[in-house]
């Protein structure tokens, strides 16, 4: 009988741990790891970081937001979201628009409601050229939009990212605004920076991923940016 019930207690304690972690997976918490350059240099490939997916909670009543750490989206905050081409996929970018907001790149200088934005503290660009906005047989479209967009008004229910690495980011500029629904959460912090993480975006199989494993095990200590760890995301 006594079995029986130490059984029971230890696959119940299990199961309530199950629960917590889904739960906290599901709607707090969620580990994120950095795939591409376009956040650079303030978050790097292989920073791996934690996501704070209640923040942007909805909440019914105002003693809710009173009383619960949570807080709409702002312009600046580094947020985790679907894709909206592939809703699959996660991106990470940082919010510069809201929505009704209107946002306009001039030469590379970001204004939003004609103000232009101070982002010396974390846009990074990589390419002294700057490219007009005029059509040219010999310009691509896409060097264009990198540094002259819009001017453009945010729909309601929507925000425009961009990347820190202006120059080296995919984003709202090229594939429009993304729907609140597509929201997961806010940066929190860099728990682990490891800087032999270049793993492929795309699945090829139990063995690579095997070898990979072995490949991170064996350059723990000296791949790890130990300087990054518990880094807050700015």
């Amino acid at each position: 009988m006594r079995r029986r019930s130490a059984l029971r207690e230890n696959l119940e304690a299990l199961l309530i741990a199950m629960l917590f972690a889904f739960f906290a997976k599901t709607f707090v918490i969620q580990a994120f790891k950095i795939p591409s350059g376009s956040m650079e240099r303030n978050l790097l490939i292989g920073d791996h970081i934690l996501v704070n997916k209640f923040v942007y909670a909805p909440t019914a009543t105002a003693l809710e937001r009173l009383l619960l750490p949570v807080g709409d989206l702002e312009r600046g905050d580094v947020v985790v979201f679907k894709f909206p081409q592939d809703p699959e996929r996660d991106f990470i970018k940082r919010c510069i628009a809201l929505p009704g907001d209107r946002v306009e790149l001039v030469d590379k200088q970001t204004f939003v409601n004609g103000v232009p934005l101070e982002e010396g503290g974390y846009v990074y660009f990589t390419d002294s050229r700057t490219y007009t906005r005029r059509k040219s047989l010999f310009v691509a479209d896409a060097y264009r939009l990198r540094d002259n967009f819009g001017p453009y008004t945010i729909p309601e229910g929507h925000y425009f990212f961009l990347g820190d690495n202006r120059d080296n980011s995919n984003d709202s500029r090229f594939w429009g605004t993304v729907p609140a629904g597509h929201v997961k959460g806010r940066a929190l912090l860099v728990y682990w920076s490891f800087a032999g993480d270049q793993e492929p975006l795309e699945w090829r199989g139990y063995r690579a991923k095997a070898e990979r494993l072995l490949a991170v095990a064996r350059g723990f200590v000296s791949e790890t940016r130990w300087e990054r760890t518990l880094l807050p995301v700015r």
